[in-house]
């Protein structure tokens, strides 16, 4: 393999580890990593989103590769609207997940656990813990991939001559985004685990990520559809 690929390959694998920390994706995560009691649970749903980001880049990038074409701009457009969609409901979600929340400890070999969970009005005592959603995460990076995977065309046919070439910069690339995704997703777990058995506290970090992801998918649409004129172009 040439130096010159080589190169290429490693600007890819850097570029895909800053790509990781764009707001509108550190924020998504935000989300699923408040979720989670446990670090390496938060780790995980940051491997989780990169290898749903990388699958979506992959799919679609080696197809208009192939094809030699390019995601139409409505198209794109489009696409990064549904991230700010996306954005919104995670933070609604988010900041629901705490509406009811009971609290209490039980005993297991003689240790001591407080455990925090959800339970409707009158309805029965039962024991429900919170477990983060890789599922959740896996479609996060789907969505991501695709709002991203028009600038990711362009970026691959301006630094590479072959389909092969593409392919294995696309999975360098991803591999960055997913190493990337994975340390700020550890970072962004820490006061959530460290939290955990503070209730007031992780509801108010919970809530705050929530409102801070709503904030933010509202400004995103209104950018798109508003100040880029992706409204306008609907109309047409």
């Amino acid at each position: 393999m040439e130096g010159s690929l080589l190169s290429i390959l490693f600007l890819g694998f850097i570029l895909g580890i800053k790509h990781a920390i764009e707001p509108d994706h550190v924020i998504a995560v935000s989300t699923i990593a408040s979720q989670s009691k446990k670090l390496w649970r938060s780790s995980l749903a940051g491997v989780f989103w990169g290898i749903g980001h990388t699958a979506t880049l992959f799919l679609v990038g080696i197809i208009l590769i192939i094809m030699k074409g390019n995601i139409p701009e409505e198209w794109a457009m489009s696409f990064e609207f549904l991230v700010g969609i996306m954005l919104v409901y995670l933070g609604i979600a988010s900041i629901l997940s705490f509406k009811k929340v009971h609290h209490h400890e039980h005993q297991h070999n003689e240790v001591v656990h407080d455990h925090f969970h959800h339970r409707a009005e009158g309805a029965p005592h039962l024991h429900e813990h919170k477990k983060i959603s890789y599922r959740k995460s896996l479609l996060i990076g789907l969505v991501h991939g695709l709002g991203g995977s028009a600038a990711m065309v362009l970026l691959t046919m301006s630094s590479v001559t072959s389909i092969w070439e593409g392919a294995v910069y696309i999975l360098i690339f991803g591999l960055g985004t997913t190493i990337g995704m994975l340390g700020f997703t550890t970072i962004i777990g820490i006061p959530f685990v460290l939290s955990a058995k503070k209730e007031s506290v992780n509801l108010k970090l919970t809530r705050i990520t929530g409102l801070i992801s709503t904030a933010f998918g509202l400004y995103y649409m209104y950018n798109l559809g508003v100040t880029e004129g992706l409204f306008k172009i609907w109309m047409q």
